[in-house]
């Protein structure tokens, strides 16, 4: 007993140093993301307070969500929701707290339908190449929006690319200062990184860049800090709910929780315990986002690093983020002058960090080497989130995505199998297996599901392998790699198998494994068209069980 009892507060004690870690490591990061998307520092805080507190509370009500995953202000989502916010705070529709409130409140709705209706298959539409494509484009914006900060230049409005000229035409006029304190920063914690993940590198950096500030004099001589940040508790804020703001929000906060959606998905299946539930991950993210909400900050998201960070360190429970958030939370109550003289440079170098990191330049140069083709829906997702408005990249990466899939679905061709000598088995025909037709029989399978997309491309397969051999009398469609069938699909079989009876051939079907598929096939009348006795366990057993002619000539036809 008293040994459990050790065990326990040695995990109670390594969960409280982890969290000190964690809280080393978030305080920078919570600050630079909240000033990427126009917010006071302190906002940042808000974030990662409700986020955690929000998360945790379904970490230990429920079974099966994440135990050391966390969540906060994330520079993944930021971007997205910035410019709509700002225009809506722009044009009088609603003020900038209460649409980023606003908008958070809108996620946590959609994540909560997503919870509840078990919807974590979502998250795999969006493809390796989409995905990249988007990070590399974000990563693009944060680098455009931070350089002003890191060269101690006014921020130029309009789009990234007039931003980026107007920054190039400027950059003599750069503060030395500021950008030693940016690059160097960024510098510190790339090294540090490298040496080892846990150090808290981003704070060590600030702490050493706030030094210098104060030691030399550094706002005298141009450095732009962040000033006295107000302490205490936020302020109650009430949403935007006008049709207005509704009307740009509400479309916003579907891609935003896509992403979220995405994210955690990524997030639970690296750092689960294989136990793990990505719709209770959902949950707690939907509560994460609702105390952010609460707290008046934006949109929170699960995050890789950071949730890295708390395994490396040794934390087993929800208790490492809790620590690190009653951290967090005490500097957002009482700790804003600590803060003043930090340089924006530094959080701007911070956030180039975390823009170099989000890059997976490894996945781009795989992609590129072994899928060209797929490169370039790296390129276009890219292009799309740097030259429109983020939100309308975004959907069109998704849309892309989406595409991509349907259209590798079309390209399923139906495959002829041929019989393995002395064998029951019947085999795809290929240049490397030499099998044998039996006269009169064709066999043929499709390798995918049966769906709309690729429903008349193999009803064509199929009449054009009929076609081609001579005296056909059975077709035996083999589906082992059917996984399921809808109406589409369904009426082009009932079709194909009318057409082969007009013309005196025998219809079977073999090897139908796929529970779904088999019930959509009686759901949409296809084995009622196929008739009694025509659905067979193997192709061997259809082929024995159904005569062709009195004499079954078998000849050798090696695949060409």
């Amino acid at each position: 007993m008293r040994q459990a009892g050790s065990t326990g507060r040695s995990g109670i004690a390594r969960d409280v140093i982890a969290g000190l870690t964690l809280a080393a490591i978030t305080i920078p990061e919570q600050m630079a993301t909240a000033r990427l998307g126009g917010f006071e520092p302190q906002v940042g805080f808000y974030a990662f307070v409700g986020a955690t507190l929000g998360f945790a509370i379904v970490a230990l009500l429920a079974a099966g969500a994440n135990r050391i995953l966390t969540a906060g202000a994330d520079s993944t989502i930021t971007p997205i929701f910035t410019a709509t916010v700002a225009g809506l705070a722009a044009s009088g529709v609603a003020g900038q707290p209460q649409a980023a409130m606003t908008l958070a409140l809108l996620v946590a709705a959609v994540l909560l339908i997503a919870g509840l209706l078990r919807l974590g298959w979502i998250a795999d539409l969006l493809s390796t190449p989409i995905v990249t494509g988007f990070l590399l484009g974000i990563a693009a914006h944060i680098v455009a929006s931070q350089l002003p900060d890191v060269m101690g230049l006014e921020a130029p409005s309009d789009n990234m690319i007039h931003r980026l000229s107007v920054l190039a035409r400027t950059a003599g006029d750069s503060n030395p200062w500021s950008v030693a304190i940016g690059f160097g920063v960024l510098a510190l914690v790339l090294v540090s990184e490298k040496i080892n993940p846990r150090w808290p590198g981003a704070l060590i950096a600030m702490a050493l860049a706030t030094a210098a500030v104060l030691t030399f004099g550094l706002e005298h001589r141009g450095v732009a800090v962040l000033g006295r940040l107000p302490g205490g508790l936020p302020t109650p804020i009430a949403p935007a709910l006008s049709f207005d703001s509704l009307r740009e929000l509400v479309p916003l906060a579907l891609i935003v929780a896509l992403i979220v959606m995405m994210q955690t998905a990524a997030v639970s299946r690296s750092f689960g315990d294989g136990n793990a539930n990505v719709n209770r991950d959902y949950l707690g993210l939907a509560l994460g986002n609702l105390g952010a909400a609460l707290l008046g900050a934006f949109p929170v998201n699960a995050s890789p690093p950071r949730t890295a960070v708390v395994r490396e360190a040794g934390g087993t429970s929800q208790m490492v983020a809790l620590v690190a958030a009653a951290v967090v939370a005490a500097l957002a109550l009482a700790g804003g002058g600590l803060l003043a003289h930090v340089p924006q440079a530094a959080l701007a170098g911070v956030l180039l960090f975390v823009a170099l990191r989000i890059v997976r330049a490894d996945v781009i140069a795989s992609v590129a080497r072994e899928a060209p083709g797929e490169a370039a829906l790296i390129g276009l997702t890219a292009v799309a989130v740097i030259a429109l408005p983020i939100p309308t990249g975004v959907a069109i990466g998704i849309g892309l995505s989406l595409l991509h899939g349907v259209w590798i679905a079309t390209q399923t061709r139906v495959i002829e199998f041929r019989h393995l000598p002395d064998t029951t088995i019947w085999w795809p025909a290929h240049v490397s297996t030499k099998g044998e037709t039996v006269e009169g029989v064709l066999v043929a399978g499709f390798s995918a599901s049966l769906v709309f997309s690729n429903a008349e491309p193999f009803r064509r397969g199929m009449e054009a392998a009929i076609t081609a051999r001579s005296a056909v009398r059975l077709v035996v469609l083999e589906a082992g790699g059917i996984a399921t069938v809808d109406y589409t699909a369904a009426q082009a079989l009932r079709s194909l198998i009318e057409s082969c009876r007009t013309r005196d051939i025998t219809f079977a079907i073999a090897r139908l494994e796929s529970v779904r598929a088999r019930d959509a096939l009686e759901k949409f009348n296809v084995l009622a068209t196929l008739g009694p006795d025509r659905l067979f366990m193997s192709v061997a057993e259809a082929v024995a069980a159904i005569p062709v002619a009195p004499d079954n000539k078998v000849s050798e036809t090696p695949h060409r």
